[in-house]
């Protein structure tokens, strides 16, 4: 690849950002080791004025480092000829350049992943820390996931707007930023902080889905991606789990935020390895830099012929044309299914081992009962790989959509009849892990595949943002007692489950096999 394809349009202004942000961060380090003597206790200290600088270098860099890849379009286009059909290679194998590439986005989920994940670690000792109610300290879960909705929404503009590779680098940047949240003295700056961590982590996975789907070859776009969001997010909760048992336990609750700066600026170095997507360049007129890319991959440019898309179909819509036309019933059924399944992960399995306690299980049981389901649910991430690459991709979503709901239908039975045989119950909760992870693992790949170029990062983070949006309305459900009925909650989640499993079925269009281009002319013709 020529260099030019891997600098920024101001790299003395991004390195200066990144420089500055990461300087911001690292000027609350010394009142965290002053804090050792007191077992890293920092509730009611007094912010020293190097944090207060550090504070303002972070929205500084993040200023100087959005300046330093804001693409000069204009112009980038004095040189080349605005081409509309100019199509990316879909034909071809993986070469190294894409594992790579496969190998840096995998870092990017799994850090994402990692972050949001680490909330369940720190909330007890930060309980213990600032002495509030568990209910309070519930809020950060819940700002949280109110920041990673808004993040999917806002990150996936900003990749359809600036490119796939700025809006990755500038979440990392920002989820840098946020590692300060381990030096807050205050309860409230840590709700602050964990909302601005929430738009960052909220934004990255999205996009990491829409620039492998957009580089991939067509024969190996459907398993790898849904490969990458399955292991990627095993690999970030496993990465939380084993730094909360290794790090917490020396440093604190503390640690487990600050984490953010090593791991972020992991990805920075990454860059290299993450260009920017040839299929973007092309949709804004840069042919000769989606050229270059091209020629890292050893691929060269498909016809219009092979890619299978009519001149009249590139036509460009606005945001508009994912609630309408042959999209409308697609981005209806895939913001449904995200809301059920947020609703199922964050309202209806936290809630299930109370409720089998209550209904009689013993509780040694019920604790671990999610615990065994898990092992038996983790063959199932497999399953979903290699059906959706070697069946059907929008037959694959459906059955896992589909599944779900069965399992819920069974769960309501169970509630009804109050039937608790271990086993029975056992595998009604392994039935609904394989399921409910085999639909988030296929949601948002789904997604990156079907909308047009200049939408598809904005798609793929409305439909990534459905499923965050269930888990605030599962958290606000729950706290009124929706879940505490299992036969009544299962039921009301199921019923329109169903219904966007048909919805999918009727209007989804088959993903497999097909080029991205293909994939937009079956949908548009649909008008």
């Amino acid at each position: 690849m020529s260099p030019k394809t891997l600098t920024f349009h101001h790299p003395v202004a991004f390195w200066t950002g990144c420089i500055l942000i990461a300087s911001g961060v690292i000027a609350h380090v010394p009142m965290f080791v002053h804090s050792a003597s007191m077992g890293y206790r920092m509730a009611g200290m007094e912010m020293s004025m190097t944090m207060h600088v550090g504070m303002a270098l972070i929205p500084v860099g993040l200023i100087m480092a959005f300046y330093g890849m804001m693409p000069r379009l204009a112009l980038l286009r004095a040189d080349n000829e605005v081409d509309l059909h100019f199509h990316a290679a879909d034909r071809g194998g993986l070469t190294w350049a894409h594992w790579t590439l496969v190998f840096a986005l995998f870092v990017a989920v799994a850090v994402d992943v990692m972050k949001p994940a680490t909330l369940g670690f720190v909330m007890p000792g930060m309980t213990l820390e600032y002495r509030i109610s568990q209910h309070a300290a519930g809020t950060l879960a819940l700002v949280a996931l109110t920041g990673t909705a808004l993040g999917s929404i806002i990150w996936g503009r900003i990749a359809d707007l600036l490119g796939r590779r700025s809006a990755i680098l500038l979440s990392a940047l920002m989820f840098i930023g946020t590692a300060i949240c381990g030096a807050m003295p205050s309860f409230t700056w840590n709700l602050i902080m964990c909302f601005l961590m929430g738009l960052s982590a909220g934004g990255l996975l999205p996009i990491a889905f829409t620039l492998m789907a957009e580089m991939v070859p067509a024969a190996h776009r459907g398993w790898l991606l849904v490969a990458l969001g399955g292991i990627g997010t095993s690999a970030g909760y496993l990465l939380a789990s084993g730094a909360a048992a290794v790090l917490e336990p020396m440093f604190s609750w503390r640690i487990l935020w600050m984490l953010g700066l090593p791991t972020g600026l992991m990805i920075i170095l990454l860059n290299r390895y993450i260009p920017e997507s040839p299929r973007f360049l092309a949709s804004v007129g840069l042919r000769r830099q989606a050229r270059a890319v091209l020629d890292r991959y050893n691929a060269v440019v498909d016809s219009p012929d092979d890619a299978g898309l009519p001149p009249e179909m590139e036509s460009r819509g606005g945001f508009w044309q994912l609630m309408t036309g042959g999209y409308g019933a697609i981005t209806l059924g895939l913001i449904g299914s995200g809301l059920a399944w947020g609703l199922v992960n964050f309202g209806f399995l936290l809630w299930l081992p109370t409720n089998l306690r209550e209904m009689g299980m013993d509780a040694a049981a019920a604790n671990g009962l999610l615990a065994k389901s898990g092992m038996l649910a983790l063959p199932g991430i497999v399953a979903v790989a290699w059906l959706y690459h070697a069946w059907s991709s929008i037959r694959t979503l459906v059955l896992f959509v589909g599944l779900t709901a069965a399992s819920l239908f069974l769960f309501f039975v169970i509630g009804l009849t109050g039937s608790l045989t271990q086993g029975f119950v056992i595998a009604g909760t392994a039935c609904l892990l394989i399921s409910a992870s085999g639909v988030i693992a296929m949601l948002i790949p789904y997604a990156a595949e079907i909308y047009p170029v200049h939408l598809r990062g904005t798609g793929a983070g409305i439909v990534a943002a459905s499923s965050k949006a269930g888990g605030i309305l599962g958290a606000g459900v729950g706290v009124v007692g929706f879940f505490e009925n299992i036969a009544f909650s299962a039921l009301w989640i199921a019923v329109p489950l169903i219904g966007f499993a048909l919805l999918l079925l009727r209007s989804g269009t088959e993903t497999r096999g097909f080029t991205l281009e293909a994939i937009h002319s079956q949908i548009a013709r649909r008008r």
